[in-house]
């Protein structure tokens, strides 16, 4: 594990009104990404317990919340999974899948796609390019065909389909240690590839930074490559985007029910607890707004502010 110190570089963050709790439901996953962060795959056994999981419908009410983000691994592998999503929906709270695609496909899944059609999941999907040699190079061999199979499923049932309601994104990581490009551009050729060439259709592209933490670090450190995409990060921050990271509106719960301000904190270990305190747990979300909370912050959050901005739900400025 790459752990960071905490960065005197990087500005300080206060979180703002939540409205946001994304969940690691567990790191097992039908694949094993070269850029995973998590280093999911299928020999992770990690999986958040039934009484961790029934604290996640409370806390939605209690605080009040608009949206539950499902993250993993491959969220739809946990066994309460569906049970979860409704109970979420029943609150009127949006539930966002974040879907590798190829889990559609796998023994036992046939009907999760009517599933989060029926519950009107907002289904957030992974495709790193539109291209099938450079997916499978980063996501292993035959996942791309795998993928539109899939993005084609979900478009008949309605996913992406002006007037349905059903929203389906993807997201795009780039290959190696670089800035993805300007999202709107990338995203209007995306939409024109896809649909050419396999009637595919979506809302809208996630352009997201890669960042230099666990097994994509570990890669980069490989290639004597680690250092100079920091630097890279850290020269292209824009200061505008501090004001609109993902961490500012959203908490992020771990397997095990241990808060953390992001995705990416959660896998260095870095709690959402002021220095010297004890890391909070989901429980206390019951009780507790963590409104004004000061956020934890390192080198690796230059990943969020570069460029265009990186953030769960996409560049962070419009180009």
């Amino acid at each position: 594990m790459h752990q960071p110190l905490l960065s005197s570089l990087f500005p300080p963050l206060w979180r703002g009104p939540l409205s946001t709790l994304q969940v690691n439901l567990g790191y097992r996953c039908n694949q094993a990404c070269s850029h995973c962060h998590v280093n999911a795959g299928p020999t992770r056994t990690e999986m958040m317990d039934p009484a961790t999981l029934a604290l996640i419908p409370p806390v939605l009410a209690a605080r009040g919340l608009a949206c539950l983000d499902l993250t993993g691994g491959a969220p739809e592998l946990h066994p309460q999974f569906r049970e979860l999503v409704v109970a979420a929906r029943r609150l009127g709270v949006e539930v966002i899948d974040r879907c590798n695609l190829t889990i559609l496909s796998e023994p036992g899944q046939h009907d999760l796609a009517p599933f989060l059609a029926n519950q009107g999941v907002t289904v957030v999907a992974s495709l790193p390019c539109y291209s099938a040699d450079n997916v499978d190079r980063q996501r292993g061999s035959g996942v791309f065909t795998r993928s539109i199979a899939a993005l084609q499923q979900l478009n008949g049932l309605g996913y992406g389909q002006p007037g349905s309601g059903l929203q389906l994104h993807l997201v795009y990581n780039p290959q190696g240690p670089t800035l993805p490009p300007p999202q709107a551009q990338l995203e209007a050729e995306y939409k024109r590839v896809l649909a050419a060439d396999f009637g595919v259709v979506f809302n809208s592209l996630y352009a997201l930074a890669n960042m230099p933490i666990q097994r994509f670090a570990s890669w980069l450190q490989a290639q004597g490559k680690l250092e100079s995409y920091r630097a890279l990060l850290q020269a292209q921050h824009r200061p505008d985007h501090l004001a609109q990271v993902m961490c500012r509106s959203l908490i992020s719960v771990d397997w095990q029910g241990w808060l953390f301000d992001c995705d990416f904190n959660q896998q260095l270990g870095l709690a959402a607890a002021e220095p010297g305190q004890p890391r909070r747990h989901l429980r206390e979300l019951l009780e507790r707004d963590p409104e004004g909370d000061p956020i934890a912050v390192a080198d690796h959050c230059f990943g969020c502010t570069a460029g265009g901005g990186s953030s769960c739900g996409g560049a962070l400025q419009a180009s």
